[in-house]
């Protein structure tokens, strides 16, 4: 009796371990919790800035987190819909449309600056033209440049307003280009490869704050009005799969985040609540002008 005893102990034991091995929140666990970022500036300084993320937020979690680059915005969103990250850093546009192909999946967080983001219209020093609190219509004609496809500040605000005072771009400009990320945009602009340009303003200001920008080359011509831009993003099932709790684990770590060297990174002031309802302007606009359906 006492060997059966122990002898059904010993299955009931080892089935329970199995069965917690091969848990969802265990295999999570085991594999880590993974994010990633669209690539909006110079791949080295976000492999710098969200490698630093990673570490703060396993040190907050108690579990492995990691970060995964992307080289476009659209494998970002395409590696959130299949699950190869759970969290991810995106912009208004890219939030939208990565959300919408996860059933569930919800905003949490937005830089304190993301309530009223701005798009900078840039101009090569040849151009003649100048600053002006009015949307400047003599761009028309010349060489004009974006940034990635799918960004908010680079692409779907800029023409918006290009759409709304002019035309579409190909019936307004000389040329169009997409450079692939902001800090590239400006590079482009100052070089004079292209004439005029849209840039995120935040990138803006922390390349001229660097030494990066020669003023007498490029210079801000028209500033946006404001609209809602980059937010942290999770996916709908993440508190199935790492067990209850971890949304709003993830969530109150971004939002405690401290360290003003890390925000600085972004750069962000802070990091405060955000919810999907807050980027519905974002998706009217590029519903408006066919970027969305």
């Amino acid at each position: 009796m006492h060997h059966t005893l122990k002898r059904l102990f010993s299955i009931f034991t080892l089935s329970m371990a199995l069965i917690l091995a091969f848990s969802p929140l265990a295999q999570a666990q085991q594999t880590g919790f993974s994010f990633t970022a669209i690539p909006d500036q110079d791949a080295t300084q976000l492999k710098k800035r969200f490698d630093k993320v990673a570490q703060y937020l396993t040190q907050q979690l108690g579990f492995q987190v990691n970060y995964v680059p992307v080289k476009s915005y659209a494998a970002a969103i395409t590696a959130f819909r299949n699950n190869q990250v759970q969290l991810a850093w995106f912009g208004g546009l890219s939030g939208v449309k990565a959300r919408q192909l996860v059933p569930n999946s919800q905003a949490i967080a937005q830089g304190f600056e993301d309530q009223s983001f701005v798009s900078y219209f840039i101009a090569h020093q040849s151009t003649g033209l100048q600053a002006s609190d009015a949307f400047p219509k003599d761009i028309k004609n010349k060489t004009f440049t974006f940034g990635s496809k799918g960004s908010t500040s680079g692409r779907l605000m800029p023409e918006y307003y290009i759409r709304e005072n002019l035309a579409a771009p190909k019936d307004t400009f000389k040329k169009v280009g997409f450079s692939g990320d902001h800090s590239r945009t400006i590079a482009l602009v100052q070089a004079g490869s292209y004439e005029v340009g849209a840039v995120n303003y935040k990138v803006w200001d922390k390349m001229l704050s660097e030494g990066k920008i020669d003023q007498n080359k490029v210079s801000i011509i028209w500033k946006t009005p404001s609209y809602p831009d980059y937010q942290w993003s999770v996916r709908g099932d993440l508190d199935q799969v790492f067990g209850k709790g971890t949304k709003d684990k993830v969530q109150q770590s971004l939002l405690s985040m401290k360290d003003e060297a890390l925000l600085n990174s972004f750069p962000r002031q802070s990091f405060i609540p955000a919810t999907n309802q807050d980027y519905a302007p974002i998706k009217k606009t590029a519903q408006a002008i066919g970027l969305m359906d």
